[in-house]
């Protein structure tokens, strides 16, 4: 439920962006339709219900209150709360120009709830573990793209200076290019005009390729070793709860079996001790015909 809850809040975010569905208010300002602000509205009164319940049925309040996923839902609900003590309050204490500036900032916050699909997708769970245990590995990736970005700006500075037009006007200025350049992006808005600054761009575009490259296989292993790890215990969970409606099914049909023969066992022992009275009886009577 929480998880069809969290697409809604995020497709109404997305489409309360959109010009044609806003409407105009009292001062001339767009914002968004009446109807996705109920949505958004019913979608936080979901999320702050669960948060107080998870906190109350916690043993821990401290250790849920700073786990980073129980942060992630406060950041989630929290922007809500507030802009709308901003709107009702906020015109007293500030000009509307900055409550408006105020609550475009908190809207954007309301991203933070897409990372609550982490708490119920394993998929997600098994990429974020991934990533932790390659901690190392994207610090050498972080490390080799900064040294790569460093070295091929300043050489690509210092080569396109002899062009009249060139567009590498200083050295932090050609670390944007280097950044597009080493991960394969190239957006084409700098670009080098001479000869040596073509091949550094060349030499850098291939540095980069092997720089990104040379990390991800590490961090595969890792996200298959935990993805098989996280199907192993999902099956013995699954296995493990068909056994106990197994057995839960097995002693209720020995039970209605024990209860059967008692009562077989009954009938039983009433029928064979009447039999050997009626057979007695029948012998007395012939003895006393056999008198007679």
């Amino acid at each position: 439920m929480s998880f069809l809850f969290i697409l809604i809040s995020s497709v109404v975010m997305c489409v309360g962006t959109i010009p044609e569905l806003q409407v105009e208010d009292a001062e001339g300002n767009h914002v968004e339709h009446p109807t996705l602000d109920a949505i958004e509205t019913v979608c936080i009164g979901w999320f702050t219900i669960e948060y107080i319940l998870r906190l109350i049925s916690s043993p821990n309040k401290v250790h849920f209150a700073f786990s980073f996923m129980n942060i992630i839902d406060v950041l989630a609900i929290m922007p809500f709360y507030v802009s709308l003590s901003l709107t009702y309050l906020g015109n007293k204490m500030m000009e509307l120009s900055n409550v408006q500036q105020a609550i475009q900032a908190l809207r954007i916050m309301r991203i933070a709830r897409i990372f609550k699909l982490a708490r119920h997708s394993s998929g997600l769970q098994t990429l974020t573990y991934a990533l932790k245990m390659s901690f190392k590995e994207l610090g050498l990736l972080l490390m080799y793209l900064a040294m790569g970005i460093f070295v091929f700006s300043a050489v690509g500075y210092t080569m396109e200076q002899s062009h009249p037009e060139t567009l590498f006007k200083s050295i932090p200025q050609s670390f944007w290019w280097a950044i597009i350049t080493m991960t394969t992006v190239g957006y084409g808005d700098i670009y080098p005009k001479t000869t040596l600054g073509k091949c550094n761009a060349a030499i850098s575009f291939l540095c980069g390729v092997i720089a990104i490259a040379l990390p991800i296989h590490p961090i595969i292993n890792n996200f298959v070793k935990y993805y098989d790890k996280q199907r192993v215990l999902e099956t013995a969970t699954k296995h493990e709860l068909d056994l106990m409606e197994l057995h839960s099914t097995e002693g209720k049909g020995r039970n209605e079996g024990n209860a059967a023969s008692g009562l077989n066992g009954m009938s039983m022992s009433q029928s064979d001790s009447y039999i050997p009275l009626l057979s007695d009886a029948k012998q007395h009577r012939t003895r006393l015909q056999s008198c007679k």
